[in-house]
């Protein structure tokens, strides 16, 4: 959901010359900014590097959730696949904005009981050592828009239930429910701009917005 939602900001922004969407398959969109790498292979980009430099900022959203995965499996998913693009990132355009949709609870000690939180915060203290300017973005709720679906059944019907009270949510709760605008606006400001800190809680996330 954060992927098509900053794709969708990135295409409206008048400051993005370029915006190249990389995945297994193609994004139904068309744009004349937009650049889509089919690639199968996401551990392995050696074959399509070329079609990496000369980038500014990188917005790392791919994830998936935990539920019913061993924590070696999901490690490979959640720091193998995120490093894997990172570390030729980092090579070919040093210094770039790198920014990371992690997630509310995250474990940057590594430590918790929590398998998904302590593979979380290993992946954000890998990125953060690599020669880049990394984020860690750690929404809370996200609330989809612009016709934007989770890939995740439950996450949709969940959305479904949800959907008539989004209204008071947001008004309850500002600073923990972010929409997937508000998360795509907020990553391009960062990426333009800067930040304070290099991990955002939601919270923060609403600041860079009303900055």
């Amino acid at each position: 959901m954060v992927g098509r939602g900053v794709l969708l900001e990135c295409l409206r922004d008048a400051d993005v010359e370029l915006a190249a969407a990389v995945g297994r398959t193609r994004v139904e969109l068309t744009d004349a900014k937009l650049r889509q790498i089919v690639h199968a292979d996401m551990e392995n980009y050696a074959g399509v590097e070329s079609e990496l430099a000369g980038f500014d900022a990188c917005f790392f959203c791919l994830g998936v959730t935990s539920s019913g995965l061993k924590e070696a499996e999901y490690t490979r998913l959640t720091y193998g696949l995120t490093m894997a693009a990172a570390e030729p990132l980092s090579r070919l355009n040093p210094g770039m904005t790198f920014i990371y949709v992690s997630g509310s609870g995250t474990d940057s000690t590594e430590k918790g009981r929590s398998m998904w939180a302590r593979v979380k915060g290993r992946t954000e203290n890998a990125l953060l050592k690599l020669p880049l300017d990394a984020y860690m973005f750690r929404p809370g709720f996200i609330e989809p828009m612009d016709g934007i679906e989770s890939k995740t059944p439950s996450y949709r019907v969940f959305y479904k239930v949800l959907t008539p009270v989004m209204p008071l949510l947001r008004k309850m709760l500002p600073n923990q429910v972010l929409s997937t605008r508000d998360i795509g606006q907020a990553m391009l400001k960062v990426a333009k701009h800067g930040y304070g800190r290099h991990v955002l809680e939601a919270r923060d996330i609403r600041a860079v917005l009303q900055a």
